[in-house]
């Protein structure tokens, strides 16, 4: 199964259970090595391959046994600078994020003639 956004959660955590066993089993290891490697219980991979939540801490631990952590840089791009926008701040980086801008006030334009 593909994991997109319209999975639920259950969902992707039973697709990302089932690959983890998948890539265990293709490698030959038991879950009891596997959880040893990692320096996690046996049960708690027991519950990840079950598909039950688990700390990310632990998936990372497991995927790294498991000769996978290498994709988990796909998973969040990394974000820099644009080079267009880079030459419009003159070579500064963004430190800050800027949140949604107000919507200006459609209407009657005010005047000074107008009394309150």
């Amino acid at each position: 199964m593909r994991i997109t956004g319209l999975l639920t959660d259950d969902a992707v955590l039973a697709e990302l259970g089932a690959r983890i066993a998948g890539r265990r089993i293709e490698l030959q290891l038991t879950q009891a090595a596997v959880a040893e490697q990692a320096g996690i219980a046996k049960r708690t991979l027991e519950r990840m391959e079950a598909g039950q939540t688990s700390q990310l801490a632990t998936l990372i631990r497991v995927l790294r046994v498991l000769g996978a952590a290498s994709g988990l840089d796909s998973l969040i791009p990394e974000s820099g600078p644009r080079p267009m926008d880079l030459l419009k701040r003159k070579g500064k980086v963004r430190q800050r994020a800027s949140g949604q801008r107000a919507a200006k006030a459609t209407g009657k334009s005010w005047s000074w003639d107008e009394k309150p």
